[in-house]
């Protein structure tokens, strides 16, 4: 099968990419050195649909080591680097993707990543899964199990367990103590920062930050702008996030009054329409918005168009909205993943671990096939630990450790 890629000639300069994240990536170094001896992969396909830059690049590489034959397709169109697509390409993966691809090329890169006929697969969203069940049910019978990245694809996998719907059993990564701890707080919070300081060059310091959503993302994009000497607001649903945020120090309102003192607006709900027509009528000039949860519904992009008399690129990933009566609203990245669509997304070493936990949830799911039924398997906790424990030898780190007087006082009632 061949490759649906822009240019093959870009490889090396995505070489180098890939190589500065393995350089990186001691988890996942290690896991592969045990890859490359036990091949637990030996006569699989796996379809990787994630992000498309150089740590997911590596990820691949390392499952291939483990000897599956590999194919991978794009979660997101913005995020997908080229150069780092054509490295993976001449390093003997299939890909299927490329930068800016039109919705109708998206699907179509899906579906051919899903001729492979994969084994196995990793998810980003559930858009391999949706496929899969509603349009490729051909595959039901050969897909094994497969695992999912993110909050909102986990949304998406539980309601189709609900159902009874779900075609084969599925991983959820995202719920792993290692991964939402450390990805979604410290990576989403210092890459959506990223993202949005290298996109407008202005400062953050004494302006207003909005964000909706305080789960573990909104946690770390929230303290981060702290941190950064931001006022920050939280919108919430939940109480009891609510309640958390205020005692972390935030200010708690809903987003109709948040909207109209926020200078910088950043979603991370997995929900849509969380900013909309009602809000931008109320917004200050000057206001930025962009989102990070995973789809780019969050920011109602269709009524800001309604609502606006002009639009321009006025930097990249930049678009100036400009309102009745002269007010400018501005959106980052198409409303996409403004950390990957305008930066490089999370830090590497965070990825490690993330990528490790998705690595060892395929080697969970190839010695357990034919025993798991189909729904949605939380992450083995001893997987959990030992990417944690691994992390740490990696810096050097140590625990203590229980004498056997200790463990049976913790195991005695009386």
């Amino acid at each position: 099968m061949e490759s649906t890629i822009r240019d093959l000639n870009l490889a090396p300069r995505g070489q180098l990419k890939i190589d500065w994240a393995a350089a990186h990536m001691p988890v996942l170094n290690h896991l592969r050195q045990e890859f490359e001896q036990e091949l637990p992969f030996a006569g699989k396909k796996i379809v990787i649909c994630l992000h498309l830059e150089a740590k997911t690049a590596y990820l691949a590489k390392v499952i291939q080591a483990g000897g599956a034959e590999v194919a991978v397709a794009a979660s997101n169109p913005l995020s997908t680097q080229d150069d780092v697509v054509a490295a993976l390409v001449q390093g003997g993966i299939r890909a299927h993707a490329w930068y800016r691809a039109t919705a109708e090329e998206y699907r179509q890169h899906l579906n051919l990543a899903l001729d492979f006929a994969p084994d196995y697969l990793i998810d980003d969203g559930g858009d391999l899964v949706s496929t899969i069940h509603k349009q490729r049910r051909e595959l039901l019978s050969k897909v094994k199990g497969g695992a999912e990245e993110t909050t909102t694809g986990i949304l998406r996998l539980k309601a189709m367990d609900r159902n009874g719907e779900l075609g084969f059993p599925m991983v959820a990564v995202n719920d792993a103590e290692s991964k939402y701890l450390f990805d979604n707080r410290y990576g989403t919070g210092q890459s959506v920062w990223d993202g949005i300081m290298r996109t407008t060059n202005l400062v953050v310091a004494g302006k207003t930050v909005v964000v909706a959503g305080y789960g573990w993302c909104g946690k770390g994009v929230a303290l981060r702008a702290k941190g950064l000497g931001a006022r920050v607001i939280v919108t919430e649903i939940n109480p009891i996030r609510a309640n958390e945020a205020w005692m972390d120090g935030l200010e708690v309102m809903p987003m109709l009054e948040a909207a109209k003192l926020g200078d910088f607006f950043i979603t991370v709900t997995g929900n849509k329409d969380v900013i909309r027509e009602s809000h931008f009528q109320v917004m200050k000039a000057g206001a930025i918005l962009c989102n990070a949860g995973h789809f780019d519904v969050e920011v109602n992009r269709v009524e800001l168009e309604a609502v606006s008399e002009f639009q321009r690129l006025v930097r990249p990933n930049i678009v100036e909205y400009t309102l009745p009566g002269g007010k400018k609203i501005y959106l980052l990245a198409e409303g996409r993943l403004v950390n990957l669509a305008a930066g490089d997304g999370h830090p590497v070493e965070v990825m490690d671990m993330t990528f490790a936990l998705q690595a060892l949830s395929l080697h969970h799911l190839v010695r357990n096939q034919g025993k798991l039924e189909n729904r949605v398997y939380s992450v083995p906790k001893e997987i959990d630990h030992r990417i944690a424990a691994l992390r740490l030898e990696s810096l050097n780190l140590a625990l203590d450790s229980l004498t056997e007087e200790q463990q049976e006082y913790l195991a005695a009632w009386e």
